[in-house]
């Protein structure tokens, strides 16, 4: 398994416990609206986590093949950040904008993160 891949799977599982808290602040906590835009963040920056990994195995690849490289994907994931932003903005009795935004966020706080724990261990 390459490096990246081992990657993706401690931020995946990191972010799914974090996406367990959330759910359980929604489900006990009159913050419906605060939790509920941290879950839409959060399931956007997984699915953006996903698409940069995916789009950087195909890079490598072309690479490796001497072919010419696409992009990694940023425009995609912008799109889906606007639509997060969307839903926000169109229905904001059930979803919390800056809460959007910190989940948004989720996983540069969650790459942080694990390169302190990954390299305190070194």
């Amino acid at each position: 398994m390459t490096d990246m891949q081992q990657m993706f799977q401690r931020y995946r599982k990191y972010i799914f416990y974090l996406l367990a808290i959330y759910v359980i602040g929604w489900g006990f906590t009159e913050y419906q609206s605060i939790f509920l835009g941290l879950i839409l963040g959060t399931c956007i920056t997984l699915y953006n986590l996903w698409i940069l990994v995916r789009k950087h195995n195909q890079f490598d690849r072309a690479l490796r093949e001497n072919r010419k490289p696409g992009s990694l994907g940023t425009t995609s994931r912008m799109a889906a950040a606007g639509v997060a932003i969307f839903f926000a903005l169109r229905y904001p009795e059930y979803f919390n904008l800056i809460s959007i935004i910190i989940g948004l966020m989720t996983m540069y706080i969650v790459i942080m993160i694990d390169y302190v724990i990954e390299h305190s261990r070194a």
